[in-house]
Order: structure tokens, then C-alpha cells, then sequence
């Protein structure tokens, strides 16, 4: 080859440039990796793994996220503690190991359900990933709109899958999966609605001596309604005052809210018994009273085999009225969910029939009157009792399942940098921290640690519940909800109607079940949700169902049978 100085010097010039892209890109390296090993020895502890498993899956986010490098993603969840934490650390972390700048949006429940829906109906990209309640399982295997989990990991989604994400390891994959099998959305975070109680009141000689002299039977973790009212009674009205402050038996909210529907929809009337047998939800009618045949809604009222308006629903919601008025402090009524929220922490109330866990991290706090000094609880949680329409094998109260959802509007290059996100937030390097820090846990090997056990004395029975057979009990709305957003607001306008004695209960859930009804009757004529769309069943006179076995079940002539209690040493043992 002849010589050519312009050849040469270009050679020259070439292999400068790739020593210096060579060195800059060892720099990335040593710098995500640099960043991963600060955060694993620092902030991911405790981990089921160990650090040199952290470290490998931390270097895999970095590989992955090659492609993404520079990117800025944008995922909205609602505002809990796990969140938080996600939001203001985890992003924080995983911009540092992968390159990806993540935007989490905390907003509220119901506008994280707003913009889920814009999207899903205008096609619009809003957000990148959403933490959107396992609750609308039933809309998204309808509707056609959300990216399977399942299939993603098979298909576009294959390369940014991480190989330990160990899907067996959820908890509550069961939640959200469709009728068709498929994975629709993966965990982030779970808690459920539990019974609440003072057990330092429930332990005093003097009280407990008081209440088996009223009612015959010991003072203890109420295994029904029965016994829940006779307690609530107790305290309100026998009691009234513990160490010169007025207590009470029985804490709720009844104000017309958005959040008063929560109250009812998160499986109100299960725990009373108005469904039918079935984990995680009743068949074919399930918590809401909605009636499913195959995979197609047929009805909410009792004249269409539903029982939203049957006897246990009406029960059920006369109970709601009657123990808020009777039992509660005189401001409750009055009161939405996040002002009721807090006031047991306040130290005047001896139990709550409707608690939810996520409440645990702040009803620990140092200080409280619920805390003792050394730091460990006066309370306790624990299963909550059952109604007297209640059978064995139903699901017994809610479950929240917060989990990451795509929709296939996002485009995919936007959806797989997500995908990396939501993997690295649940992923075992991080997800035992974040489960002590929010106690909002998804993983079966978090629960089962050395860690979960080493808190437990001051979790006030948290851990010992999701150890237990009895978590499976509690389950988030399900798949005969066709349409949640459009059926979920239909409750608290229905129900506020019964808080206020505007309306009877009867009167009150007889227009819920006829406004439910009606969107149902919209959804079929529709046909946008395909074969598993809505298809109503023809009225029928109501005793025609109310004889039919199972759910609606017709009215017992006794809907308070003798209260039964047991000892929580007892309950734990089980």
C-alpha cells in the first residue's frame, strides 16, 4: 500500500478518540458501580441476599439500562409511606447505578385512577408506569388497554427482565392475575383491613372481670359481630371513662366523601357474609354483590341474582349506621378516612372493626399514648370477626395490593426503562428495607427473615398475620368488577345516603344495586369489552334468588347470635 500521511494521521486521530471513549466508558463503569456498592453497604440493608447478590443484581440493572442511559421516565402512585420512600430514595438509587432519571409522582388514590383512565381512553401518554390498585384486575383483562406482565417478560420486555425477580416469591400474584391466567400487574406494595384493639384495656383484671359480669362470656378478640357490638357497647357505655378520659368503644367515618366508599367497596359486606363462597373472591357472587356467569357480569340486584341489595348487604350496612351513631366519638360521623385515620393513636378508642395495616409504621411512633415507653405497642391487630352471614371457605376483609401497571399506549422504549424501575423497587436487594420502612410487605422470603422476626415485638401482630394461613382470606376487589372506576363512585353517594338516615339501608342499597345495575346495562350495550363484557340477567322476583343456595342469601331469623371471643395468646398459637 503506498504511504499516505492523511491516512496515517486519521489512524492516529481514530485511535486516540477510542483509547479516550474507552476510558470514559471504564469511568461510567466505575462510577454506577461505585454508586451501587454505596447504596447496598449503606441503605439496602437488611436483604434476604447477600451483598455480593445485591451486587450482582445491581450490576444487571446497569447492563440493562444501557440502551435507556440519559432517559427521564415519568410513574405516579399514590402518597403511603412505602411510596414515599420509593419516590424521595429509591428513585434517587437507581438514577445513581443506571443512568435513568425517574419522576414518581405521589398523588392521590383517586387521581391516580383519574389519569389511569384519561390514558386508557384518549390513548395519551401520561405516565410512563402507574402503582394502581390490584382492584381494577376486572377492568384491565376487559378493556384491552394494559400490557400483561406475563406476556411482556415472554416478548418485548424479555432483555429488561431481571433474572431474579422470582415471581413466585409475591404474595399477591393471585390478585393480579386475569380469568385468562395472565399476570396483569405486579405487587409493589399489600396491606389489608384488619380488627384493632387496645390489649393492654382488654388484659385489666377490673375490665375484664366487668365485662363477663354484663355478658357472660370473657373479654376478648371478638371472633364475630356479636361479640364486637357487645364490646363497642362495653366501653361506650359501661365504661365511658379509663384513667379520668372518655373512651369509646368502636372508631369509624361517615361523612360525604369519595373515601366513604372505600369504606364499603373494600369488602364491607364480606365481612359480613353477603358473598359467596371462594379465595380470593366469592363465585359466582362476589364482595360486591356483583353476580358473574363464565366471565360476564349478569347482575348487582337480588332480582338479577346479585345481592348488593340483599338481606346480609342490608345488614350489613344497618350495622355500619347504627354502631357510627351509637359507639363512635360524636365528631366520627362528620369525619372522612384521612381525618378518622389517626384518632386511635390518640389513646380513646378500645377498637376499630375497619383498620387498615398501612396505619402501623405511625401508630408506632415513640411517645404516643398507644406506645409504651420502651417502644412496643398497647395494641394489637388481628383477624377481623365475621358476620353472621358469614361461611367458611369466603374471603373474610380486604387486601390493598398497589401494583405497577403498563398500558400499551406507552411507547415501549418509555414502558421497558419503567419496567427497569418497578423491577429495582421490588426487587430483593431493596424490597426487606422498604418492607420495614412502609410494613406494606409483598415478598414471601421478606416475610420469613430474621429481620421481620427481630421487629415483630413492636408491630403489634403484623408480622404474625402475614405468616399466617389467615392472610389468604383477605383479598382485594376482583374480576367481576367490570369497570371499577365507573362502578367504585356509585358507592359513596349510596352509602352517605344511609350515614345521614336520609335513606334507610334498604332504601339506601336498593338504589346502589339499580345505579350498578345500570352501568352494567351501558357497558353491554357498548360491547367494549368484548366477550367478557356485561350480558344482565332479566329481573326476576327477588324470592326466586333468595331461595336459590348461596349468595343472595335470604334473612336469618337471628342475625345476633351469642358472642364469642378469644384470648390473643390463643389466636397467636393458632
Amino acid at each position: 500500500m503506498p504511504y499516505n500521511k492523511k491516512s496515517v494521521f486519521k489512524l492516529a486521530r481514530l485511535s486516540v478518540a477510542m483509547v479516550i471513549a474507552g476510558c470514559s466508558s471504564l469511568a461510567l463503569a466505575d462510577q454506577y458501580s461505585d454508586a451501587a456498592k454505596q447504596w447496598v453497604g449503606e441503605e439496602f440493608t437488611p436483604s434476604t441476599l447477600s451483598q455480593q447478590q445485591q451486587m450482582d443484581e445491581m450490576a444487571w440493572f446497569t447492563e440493562a439500562a444501557k440502551p435507556f442511559r440519559g432517559m427521564e421516565i415519568n410513574v405516579a402512585s399514590e402518597t403511603i409511606t412505602t411510596h414515599e420512600y420509593e419516590s424521595k430514595t429509591l428513585a434517587k438509587a437507581f438514577f445513581e447505578i443506571t443512568g435513568i432519571k425517574v419522576n414518581h409522582d405521589l398523588i392521590q388514590e383517586g387521581d391516580v385512577v383519574e389519569k389511569l383512565q384519561t390514558q386508557m381512553q384518549s390513548g395519551r401518554n401520561i405516565y410512563d408506569a402507574y402503582v394502581n390498585d390490584s382492584d381494577l384486575i376486572g377492568t384491565h383483562f376487559r378493556y384491552g388497554k394494559v400490557v400483561p406482565i406475563s406476556d411482556f417478560i415472554k416478548g418485548e420486555g424479555k432483555d429488561v427482565t431481571l433474572p431474579t425477580l422470582d415471581l413466585e416469591d409475591f404474595i399477591g400474584l393471585s390478585f393480579t392475575t386475569g380469568p385468562d391466567g395472565k399476570i396483569y400487574q405486579l405487587p409493589d406494595q399489600q396491606f389489608a383491613n384488619l380488627y384493632w384493639f387496645r390489649a393492654d384495656w382488654f388484659e385489666r383484671a377490673d375490665l375484664k372481670e366487668k365485662f363477663k359480669a354484663e355478658y357472660g362470656y370473657e373479654l376478648g378478640v371478638p371472633l364475630n359481630w356479636s361479640a364486637y357490638e357487645d364490646i363497642a357497647e362495653f366501653f361506650s357505655e359501661k365504661v365511658k371513662t379509663i384513667d379520668g378520659e372518655r373512651v369509646y368503644g368502636h372508631m369509624d367515618y361517615g361523612k360525604k366523601d369519595p373515601s366513604l366508599g372505600w369504606r364499603f367497596t373494600d369488602a364491607w359486606l364480606s365481612m359480613a357474609g353477603a358473598g359467596d363462597k371462594g379465595i380470593p373472591n366469592g363465585v359466582p357472587v362476589d364482595e360486591w354483590g356483583i353476580r358473574v356467569e363464565g366471565c360476564n357480569p349478569v347482575g348487582s340486584s337480588v332480582e338479577r341474582g346479585g345481592a348488593t341489595n340483599g338481606p346480609a348487604a342490608v345488614y350489613a350496612t344497618a350495622k355500619y349506621v347504627e354502631w357510627l351513631k351509637k359507639y363512635a366519638p360524636p365528631e366520627a360521623p362528620g369525619m372522612t378516612f384521612g381525618e378518622a385515620g389517626p384518632v386511635p393513636a390518640q389513646g380513646s378508642v378500645a377498637q376499630q372493626i375497619f383498620w387498615y395495616t398501612a396505619f402501623t409504621a405511625d401508630m408506632t411512633k415513640p411517645g404516643l399514648p398507644v406506645v409504651n415507653e420502651d417502644g412496643t405497642p398497647k395494641w394489637r391487630m388481628a383477624p377481623s370477626p365475621r358476620g353472621p352471614y358469614w361461611e367458611e371457605g369466603m374471603k373474610l376483609g380486604y387486601q390493598d395490593t398497589g401494583s405497577w401497571t403498563f398500558l400499551n399506549s406507552t411507547p415501549l422504549d418509555r414502558r421497558q426503562a419503567a419496567w427497569l424501575y418497578a423491577q429495582f423497587v421490588v426487587s430483593k436487594s431493596v424490597s426487606l428495607k422498604k418492607t420495614l420502612v412502609g410494613l406494606t410487605p409483598i415478598r414471601e422470603s421478606d416475610i420469613n427473615s430474621q429481620a421481620m422476626t427481630d421487629a415483630a415485638p413492636k408491630l403489634g401482630g403484623l408480622v404474625e398475620f402475614y405468616r399466617s394461613d389467615a392472610r389468604v382470606q383477605w383479598t382485594p376487589t376482583g374480576t367481576n368488577v367490570p369497570d371499577y372506576p365507573k362502578l367504585a363512585q356509585l358507592w359513596w353517594q349510596y352509602v352517605a345516603e344511609a350515614a345521614s338516615g336520609e335513606k334507610t339501608p334498604q332504601q339506601a342499597m336498593d338504589g346502589l344495586a339499580a345505579a350498578q345495575d345500570k352501568v352494567l346495562t351501558r357497558l353491554e350495550r357498548s360491547g367494549a369489552q368484548g366477550e367478557c363484557g356485561p350480558k344482565l340477567n332479566p329481573k326476576q322476583d327477588a324470592s326466586y334468588w333468595l331461595n336459590q343456595p348461596g349468595s343472595p342469601k335470604a334473612k336469618l331469623a337471628n342475625e345476633k347470635p351469642q358472642g364469642k371471643t378469644i384470648a390473643y395468646k390463643d389466636l397467636i398459637a393458632q
